[in-house]
């Protein structure tokens, strides 16, 4: 038995192979979570995991500028299942071609939550999703296309909802809802 592949089909989380945003190989954790058999994951882009092209268009690029400067990338986000219904996944990459970032990369995606956190909007999601990456409120903004202002007062208003002080609480508390 290969203890290699025995390791990586029984990872409890979901483990993908990638080039150039095409699925090369995952295994079988990926596959269950996301309610598809690895056969029809294997050579499909990422696009078929998100719920809208325009959804796709707006993360595909989130993690580019850190995948290039240190080859690794982490966030949280919400992805679709073959069914339709979406999770809330940790995601990890890590590039494993530094001069090309998205040549080959190798992902982990584990399960945070079976439901979008707190029924969060889309627009909540996206603020949450900067500050799980450690970006300012500034940051946010200009990658979203906001004001500063109107991610502040998104912010205030999940802080208000969860009854935290800080955004470290709020990912705490997002990342330990249960469904």
């Amino acid at each position: 038995m290969d203890l290699d592949k025995l390791a990586y089909d029984a990872a409890p989380v979901g483990i993908v192979l990638s080039e150039q945003r095409v699925i090369r190989a995952c295994n079988a954790a990926f596959a269950e979570m996301l309610g598809y058999d690895r056969s029809d994951l294997v050579g499909q882009s990422f696009r078929v995991l998100y719920g809208t092209v325009e959804e796709f268009d707006r993360v595909r690029d989130i993690g580019l500028a850190p995948l290039q400067e240190t080859h690794v990338y982490t966030d949280e986000r919400m992805m679709r299942r073959r069914d339709g219904s979406q999770i809330w996944c940790r995601f990890r990459a890590h590039s494993l071609t530094p001069e090309d970032p998205l040549a080959q990369l190798v992902m982990t995606f584990a399960v945070i939550s079976d439901s979008p956190p707190g029924a969060l909007s889309a627009r909540e999601r996206q603020v949450v999703g900067g500050l799980g990456r450690g970006l300012t409120s500034k940051e946010i903004a200009r990658e979203l296309g906001l004001s500063p202002r109107t991610v502040e007062d998104v912010r205030a208003r999940l802080l208000k909802r969860f009854g935290v002080r800080n955004a470290t609480e709020l990912l705490g508390q997002l990342t330990y809802l249960a469904p």
